[in-house]
Formats: structure tokens, C-alpha cells, sequence
């Protein structure tokens, strides 16, 4: 296990918890394509929400980016390749037999390079049961929630013009543009909490290494995913707990607890300055260290 307090949250052998700020300016942080895009609120408290799939998707296009030419970090999940086309690589790459009296012996063999060759089964886990050539289900070791913005937000929809049309008869008719809209919130600060797990990331053979491209995708995932309406977001914060136990020498929880953010202003918030991060280093449980990663 590590011993150099400023790299434990690259040490897998230990589990971390830790949180992540980020805010959204005039844009649609996460939109829900149940309600015509608009962007996701709890109803009851009009906090605006994230989901943890929204949050992978960045890490994983960050990923492919920053690791593209190094072996082991190919994308489970990746925009036009079909999951199953995914196992068949590895039945390929192994000469597995697929027929289902084999499989028995086939599909450990190929989950196991799977977790090899893709850096989000290894570290998210998949579901790979689907096709002829299944490869099992694999338990991630690092989870994240649904990120809460601190404050309600106020969806917004704008209607847009595009002074083209789509269709040839359109412009025959004499049209000349098409109307469109747009969904955004003002401004919102977003918090959301991650997990990493020792013993299972031990099963899926997680390093060092991969902890490293973790926590930089997660610097990068919003500067390199900007578009009309995520134009202006920004990770505002990143701190880790690591405990020199696999298990863990605190819960979570209370770690977590240590982070605080408050509103400065009595009104609307417009900017990240109206917050205060507010964090709780002293006294921490013994065997546990904080990195400031971001913050």
C-alpha cells in the first residue's frame, strides 16, 4: 500500500469518497428527453438535477481523448458500436468458443479481457450478458450519484429562428426560416458524491494508472464537451478522501459532511462567487487523508 500522503488518491488498494463541484451559466446541464429536453428538477424543491450517466458520458469521451493511443483504455460504450460487436472482440481476440455448452469456460475468460482492454468496464462495470457471445456482468468499483444543484433553478425556454429551411418545397414555397427553441437555467451550482472501492477494484483489475486518467478526465470532461447550451461550465471543485484501509476507516457520510457550501447572497445567484466552499480538514478519523484535486 502507498505510504506518500500526496498520492493516495492514485493508491487503488485504498477506498475513496469524494465530492465534485461544478456549475452550468445560461446553458442545460443534463436535459431529459421525457420532458422535450428541458433541463432535469426535483418538483417538490425545483433543485435542478444530473444524472450519473450524464457525468460518465463526459469521463468516458475525456478518456478516449487523453488515452486514445494506450493499450487497455478502449470505450465499453461508445457512440455507434454496438455493445455486442464489443464482445465478439474479445471471443475473437481469445479464440473462445461461444457455443452455449462452453460457455461455462468461455465467458470468464472473456469477461476477464474485457476488463483488460476497456477502462469503463474496469472501472464503472457492465452489463455484457446480451448477444451469442455474452461476456457476464462485471461490479464496478467506482460509482457516482446524481449531482443536486445547491439552489432551485429556474428552467427557461427560448424560441429560436434559423433563416434556412430544411426541405427544397419549404423554400419553393417561399419560407424563409424555421422557428426552433432552446432550453437553460440561469445559473446553478451542481454537487455530486463518488465512491471507489478497493476490493472490487481488485477484481477488475484497476492501477494506479487508472486512477490518475480518472481524476484528470474529470478536470477536462467539461472543456472539452462544450456545445450551444453547455458552453459555460466549469468543475468548481474536487476533493478526495482516502483511507489506508481497503474498506474504509470512516463512513462515508461523514467524510462527505466535511465539504460545505453556502449561498452568500440573500437573491438569485448568478456566478460561483455568490457561494462559499467551506472545508473541514481538521481532526480527520485516523487513516485518512484529503486531497484538494480541484478547489
Amino acid at each position: 500500500m502507498s505510504t506518500d500522503t500526496t498520492r493516495t488518491h492514485l493508491d487503488p488498494a485504498r477506498k475513496h469518497d469524494f465530492v465534485f463541484l461544478f456549475d452550468v451559466r445560461d446553458g442545460n446541464p443534463n436535459g431529459d428527453p421525457d420532458a422535450g429536453g428541458m433541463p432535469r428538477t426535483d418538483p417538490e424543491t425545483g433543485q435542478g438535477l444530473v444524472t450519473d450517466v450524464a457525468v460518465k458520458r463526459k469521463i468516458r469521451n475525456t478518456v478516449s481523448l487523453i488515452a486514445h493511443d494506450q493499450s487497455g483504455y478502449d470505450i465499453y460504450v461508445e457512440a455507434g458500436t454496438s455493445l455486442n460487436s464489443q464482445h465478439e472482440r474479445a471471443y475473437e481476440a481469445l479464440n473462445l468458443d461461444a457455443d452455449k455448452k462452453k460457455r461455462r469456460v468461455s465467458e470468464p475468460q472473456a469477461q476477464q479481457w474485457m476488463c483488460t482492454h476497456f477502462f469503463d468496464v474496469r472501472m464503472f462495470g457492465a452489463v455484457m450478458t446480451t448477444g451469442k457471445k455474452p461476456a457476464g456482468r462485471v461490479q464496478g468499483p467506482l460509482q457516482l450519484t446524481f449531482s443536486r444543484s445547491l439552489d432551485p433553478v429556474l428552467p427557461q425556454l427560448h424560441g429560436i429562428t434559423r433563416v434556412t429551411q430544411t426541405r427544397e418545397e419549404d423554400v419553393e414555397k417561399g419560407e424563409s426560416t424555421e422557428m426552433g427553441t432552446k432550453h437553460t437555467i440561469p445559473y446553478g451550482l451542481f454537487r455530486g458524491h463518488g465512491h471507489f472501492s478497493a476490493p472490487l477494484a481488485q477484481r477488475t483489475g484497476v492501477t494506479g494508472k487508472d486512477l490518475e486518467v480518472f481524476w484528470r478526465a474529470m478536470t477536462l470532461m467539461f472543456e472539452h464537451d462544450r456545445a450551444s447550451t453547455r458552453g459555460e461550465m466549469a468543475l468548481r471543485g474536487l476533493y478526495v478522501f482516502s483511507h489506508d484501509d481497503a474498506f474504509g476507516r470512516a463512513p462515508a457520510h461523514e467524510l462527505l459532511e466535511r465539504i460545505e457550501v453556502a449561498s452568500l447572497d440573500q437573491g438569485a445567484v448568478r456566478s460561483f462567487d455568490g457561494y462559499k466552499v467551506q472545508v473541514s480538514e481538521e481532526n480527520l478519523p485516523e487513516g485518512v487523508t484529503l486531497t484538494r484535486i480541484v478547489g
